[in-house]
């Protein structure tokens, strides 16, 4: 099925392609929604209910939420709307797969850079089919992925201390604006270390599943296993022992 999964998320990205969208606000500013977002999702909701009839779906657009079934799928249709508004290339679609309680399917495409991130639990994580895996670098010289909870400032002052705490024991950080290319950077190798203090479930589920296949690991803030259907701060690194140093940075500021 993920060969059927792929297929639908590239003819989904030529909804993205368009510059005529029209862009509103979700509460404010800094959350927005453009009509290339829900036109993508309505496609992929309704071609992936073909590929498994009867399943449940969690989506960030339009409230589209039913948890209650075997499968559920977690979409977001476009990770990093505002940086798609600008025309900033890191954006993506992403679907991942929920079994029960466990994520076994992952795909997240950046159509602008032609980086297609697909995992099954199981099989191995790949980039353009191409098998992928998490880097050996050291703590000292990781890159850490990383934001300002830009929807709730609240929690800027907590994040910016743990930003400087953690680059100051690491090699830099970066700020791409996308949860799930950042998740599938450390995947792939090109980043070690992540951190955002939250997100939805949406930005992580798929991405999730690619990096966990590629050797990497992932917890919450406290270093609980992510559930895929909430809300979360969500941590993640290359190896155990980066992952360790990395939550004890945290959890000193929590």
């Amino acid at each position: 099925m993920i060969n059927s999964v792929i297929e639908i998320v590239r003819r989904a990205s030529a909804l993205m392609k368009s510059s005529d969208f029209e862009i509103a606000q979700k509460g404010d500013i800094a959350n927005i929604v453009t009509t290339s977002d829900v036109a993508v999702q309505e496609f992929l909701c309704r071609e992936l209910e073909t590929l498994v009839p009867g399943c449940g779906f969690l989506c960030e657009e339009e409230d589209e939420h039913r948890l209650d079934k075997e499968y559920t799928w977690i979409i977001d249709p476009i990770d990093g709307t505002a940086n798609y508004s600008r025309g900033i290339a890191q954006c993506a679609i992403c679907v991942g797969l929920k079994h029960h309680d466990e994520m076994v399917m992952g795909v997240v495409y950046i159509p602008y850079t032609q980086e297609l991130f697909h995992a099954e639990k199981g099989k191995g994580a790949f980039l353009n089919g191409k098998p992928i895996h998490v880097s050996d670098r050291s703590f000292s010289n990781s890159i850490m992925c990383t934001a300002l909870a830009v929807y709730h400032k609240e929690y800027a002052q907590i994040c910016s201390e743990i930003i400087v705490e953690a680059f100051s024991q690491i090699n830099d950080i970066r700020r791409f604006g996308a949860a799930a290319p950042e998740l599938c950077y450390v995947a792939m190798g090109r980043c070690e270390l992540y951190f955002e203090y939250i997100l939805s479930p949406w930005d992580y589920a798929a991405a999730s599943v690619i990096l966990s296949e590629a050797g990497g690991m992932l917890t919450d803030l406290h270093g609980n296993r992510l559930t895929g259907i909430t809300a979360t701060g969500v941590l993640a690194a290359n190896t155990e022992e980066n992952l360790n140093r990395l939550q004890h940075i945290v959890q000193s500021r929590i």
